[in-house]
């Protein structure tokens, strides 16, 4: 089996970018609207990959399909309350 190799993380993110579009469509046929692409990648990147060594391409498509929707929406709503409380800081 042909093994990929990346030079960067935008490298990466573009090839699984169609992966990453297919768990968008899924939640929105699940009325999840306002999770985009971008929230996944930086989801699984903080909290399933951080660790990780070697992640074949295959095992990275599955996190992104079999991700529960729910652990999303908790990631989402968490940094989007801690974005709200840091811009309020700032303009303090």
């Amino acid at each position: 089996m042909e093994e990929f190799k990346f030079n960067s993380l935008e490298e990466l993110y573009k090839k699984i970018l169609p992966a990453l579009n297919t768990k968008v469509a899924d939640l929105k046929r699940n009325n999840i609207k306002y999770i985009n692409e971008e929230n996944i990648w930086q989801y699984l990147r903080n909290n399933y990959w951080k660790k990780a060594d070697k992640l074949s391409l295959g095992e990275i498509v599955h996190d992104i399909l079999s991700t529960p929707n729910g652990e999303l929406e908790e990631y989402v709503a968490k940094y989007k309350k801690y974005h709200k409380i840091q811009e309020k800081e700032e303009v303090l």
